[in-house]
């Protein structure tokens, strides 16, 4: 029953696949039309790649809405490692942001979304490396798991599992893996325990998508032996949808928002190139799924559903689909009679949506709050309507989690007239928390840790708070499962939906993640409390590294509305040595102890997100000098530098592009631009005359990171310089002192190689390669077996003042706490002082 109950969940239908916080999906009846064809045609497809964007949503949309396949994407990371263009959100926040623009990539354009337990750990250069991080056992592992799960007929792997070295280590490891799992996946003596759950499963097809860019160019692609090559067409225009499969594909790309993948798409004939790597080539090169079976007869007994199906499809009726549901209805019932399958389960779920669309049946469950504590009151209104002529009756509402009225009779659902019930009191039960479920335990640098082997490789748990419509249709019995929401009405967007969550009685919080003692002064460290519930009492204590002393030791705390807040002051006085460690909040109610913080992320985009965090925060004692106290700072593409160089003690101001004139820096001792701000901010191209005049009058400017690519401008600097794509990802490459009496290694802090230790992720990215001789290097690094790099810190004298342009990755290691960057940073505003 368990295995059975994994595998239902497998639905993959173009608009009905949602997140938990999506309003529900009216489908118009083309779209109808369009699930009705995906649901004649059992056949699947996996496309798998390293990180979030890496996927090729042109060939993803054709798959579910052209083929009309099962489709899914395997993305072996959650994207934690990389950017954010929308806000500060970086790691495991960015993660959860990740997943949730790929759900609603795969809401585009009709894919299904999987992960494994693999955490993007940053840009590495060799798939050894990453393997080695990642723990290639388990992920490998993960990648069976989610072969034997969704079953594909064809795997497409969108990077070259033989050009190791070549690229990112983490696209090539994505590739390595998926070339290993074909040959384990078919034998259930490996990863048994998947095999177990799944059965052990063959693949019929291994792709590369291959494209011009592998070969080196154009040129040297058409020149190429293209024999073992499929060519698909993917540029098609359907009807149905009112899009072309390319705009589809730019839709779906244009929800990577946090990377800035906005994309205008394109219209018109598209080619895809396929090689084939392990399996037989298919004798009609157009057609994927050549010589595999993906009628009906592909299920014991399916034969008769499809006799039943197959006419409605030929003959639908776009005027009036409710006419169909008697026989949609007869195919339910032979389809649920059939043995247990992994494509019966999946296509009942299937036709189960289809029965209710083209009904217009109208299912939902609706808490009248959006959060409770475990054990919480709540009431849930059910709406049921039928919103057509066909004979139907609602026999009973159930639910794991909350009880429903037992004397609810079976009530007819007349066309368009509505029905409601509420929930019992004082019966909702549910006790987990509501938070993405691989953030629960901690993890390992390469390795989120999951105990529930079930959720591994979900995106995102599968309707936590279930409620089920038991329902009669044409004389059938049939049952519609639907999750708890929650839903308000906001003056501007109307109707808002936003998922019911089950959350701690009282969460933590030390707003500075990082708070930094650069002497040996007494700090007042603001906690707040949040009441998950109303009228709540408790303590709160802080837990301390040796050394420190927080005083009181502990504090008591009440809480009146739901929401409510109050901080609570607790004096820390570090040591007088350098030293580091964790502040950590723990609540106390009654018998219940809690140590998370709440955090929301919450963009247009994609779903409302409660997150729980561990609640803490990294303090730092750093003997530290200074000089100057005033700094511009002009935001770039996001990060969180200006509140870390305030917790040294400087007095930082943002400055506005538009507010960049001579006028209004020139009492600045030194301004620092924000990373890929060059990339990112379009006003930056006007303005190098105005920092140029700053600089030559005596003023510091610190210019962090661009990329190679994009920029708003080539000529961003006063002396010339060049950016590449190096960088060094090894955050523990040795580091040397290519000038040791610099200022910038001696004063006002005398740096040293201890410095340079506790780094995190990397090094740094995007260093200059070529630069003009009025630029002093400073540091030389290099990751293993490369020739060393100078550009990560360039320094030049320009009039009376000083340029800086660095590679090295402040924007993570300032927030990370890092005594040596904080140091060095430091000795950076201070040049000319």
């Amino acid at each position: 029953m368990y295995r059975k109950i994994l595998k239902t969940t497998l639905l993959l239908i173009i608009f009905i696949s949602q997140a938990v916080a999506q309003s529900p999906k009216k489908p118009s009846v083309s779209e109808i039309y369009h699930n009705l064809q995906k649901l004649n045609f059992l056949g699947s497809a996996l496309y798998i790649a390293a990180h979030p964007d890496d996927e090729n949503t042109r060939l993803i949309s054709y798959l579910a809405n052209d083929v009309k396949a099962q489709t899914a994407y395997l993305s072996i990371t959650r994207g934690d490692g990389g950017q954010n263009l929308i806000g500060t959100e970086l790691s495991e926040l960015l993660g959860v942001i990740r997943t949730l623009e790929l759900l609603a990539a795969r809401r585009t354009d009709g894919g299904q979304q999987f992960f494994t337990r693999a955490n993007d750990f940053g840009y590495s250069k060799h798939p050894d490396e990453t393997l080695e991080i990642w723990n290639k056992e388990e992920v490998l592992g993960d990648v069976v798991r989610t072969i034997r799960r969704f079953q594909p007929d064809i795997i497409v792997n969108r990077f070259n599992h033989r050009t190791p070295g070549s690229t990112h280590g983490h696209h090539t490891s994505s590739a390595m893996l998926s070339f290993d799992a074909w040959d384990l996946v078919g034998d259930a003596s490996k990863y048994p325990s998947s095999a177990s759950t799944y059965g052990a499963w063959q693949p019929k097809r291994l792709f590369f998508n291959t494209s011009w860019w592998f070969y080196g160019s154009r040129e040297n692609f058409e020149k190429a032996d293209k024999t073992n090559l499929v060519e698909v067409e993917t540029g098609n225009y359907y009807p149905n949808l009112g899009l072309s499969n390319g705009e589809i594909a730019a839709l779906s790309r244009s929800m990577h928002k946090s990377q800035g993948f906005g994309n205008t798409g394109s219209r018109g004939s598209e080619t895809e190139y396929l090689e084939l790597l392990k399996g037989d080539m298919p004798k009609d090169r157009s057609n994927l799924f050549e010589g595999i079976n993906t009628t009906w007869s592909r299920i014991e007994g399916g034969k008769k559903v499809g006799d039943i199906l197959y006419p409605i499809e030929e003959n639908f009726n776009f005027k009036n689909p409710s006419s169909h549901i008697p026989k949609l209805m007869e195919a339910y019932q032979l389809l649920q009679n059939l043995p247990e399958d992994h494509w019966r389960n999946i296509k009942l779920e299937a036709l189960k949506q289809l029965i209710a669309d083209c009904a217009g049946l109208f299912l939902e469950a609706v808490s009248d709050q959006q959060t409770v504590s475990p054990k919480g009151n709540i009431t849930v209104t059910v709406e049921a309507i039928n919103r057509s002529g066909i004979n139907m009756k609602l026999n009973s509402v159930t639910s794991s989690v909350i009880s429903f009225p037992t004397t609810l009779v079976a009530t007819p659902l007349e066309n368009n007239e509505p029905y409601s019930v509420k929930s019992v009191e004082n019966t909702f039960h549910a006790t987990t928390f509501s938070a993405p479920y691989w953030l629960n335990e901690k993890g390992t640098l390469g390795m989120y840790n999951v105990n529930d082997e079930s959720l591994i490789g979900l995106p995102e748990r599968k309707n936590p708070f279930p409620v089920t419509f038991n329902m009669t249709i044409a004389g059938k019995q049939i049952a519609f499962e639907r999750n708890i929401t929650y839903k308000y009405n906001d003056p501007v967007k109307g109707e808002v939906y936003q998922p019911f969550e089950v959350l701690p009685v009282v969460t933590t919080s030390i707003a500075e993640k990082v708070i930094i003692f650069s002497n040996s002064d007494t700090k007042e460290i603001p906690v707040i409390v949040k009441g998950g519930r109303e009228n709540i009492t408790g303590t709160i204590s802080l837990q301390h590294p040796k050394g420190w002393v927080v005083f009181p030791q502990e504090q008591s705390f009440s809480l009146g509305p739901k929401g409510a807040t109050q901080t609570l002051i607790f004096k820390v006085t570090p040591p007088k040595d350098q030293s580091e460690g964790y502040l950590k909040p723990l609540a106390q109610v009654g018998d219940v102890f809690s140590d998370k913080e709440l955090i929301t992320i919450d963009y247009d985009h994609i779903p409302f997100q409660n997150v729980l965090m561990p609640s803490q925060a990294k303090i730092v004692r750093i003997p530290i000098e200074k000089r100057g106290e005033s700094i511009g700072y002009i935001n770039g593409a996001g990060d969180a530098i200006p509140e870390s160089l305030k917790q040294i003690g400087y007095q930082v101001t943002t400055i506005a592009p538009s507010e960049i004139t001579s006028e209004n820096i020139k009492h600045f001792d030194a301004i620092v631009v924000g990373i890929r701000a060059y990339n990112t901010v379009d006003e930056m191209a006007f303005k190098k005359p105005v920092l140029d005049e700053y600089v030559s009058k005596g003023g510091t400017l610190i210019v962090q990171y661009n990329t190679s690519r994009g920029l708003v401008t080539e000529d961003f600097a006063p002396l010339p310089l060049k950016l590449s794509r190096d960088r060094v990802t090894d955050e523990n490459a040795a580091v040397s002192f290519l000038v040791p009496n610099h200022n910038v290694l001696n004063f006002p802090n005398k740096l040293t190689q201890k410095d340079f230790e506790g780094w995190v992720q990397e090094r740094g990215l995007y260093f200059p390669n070529e630069w003009d001789k009025g630029y002093t290097p400073i540091l030389g690094m290099n990751d293993k077996d490369e020739t060393e790099t100078k550009g990560s810190l360039l320094v030049a004298r320009v009039g009376k003042g000083h340029y800086v342009y660095t590679g090295l990755s402040f924007f993570r290691e300032l927030p990370a706490g890092v005594s040596g960057a904080y140091r060095l940073f430091a000795n950076l505003l201070s040049l000319g002082k």
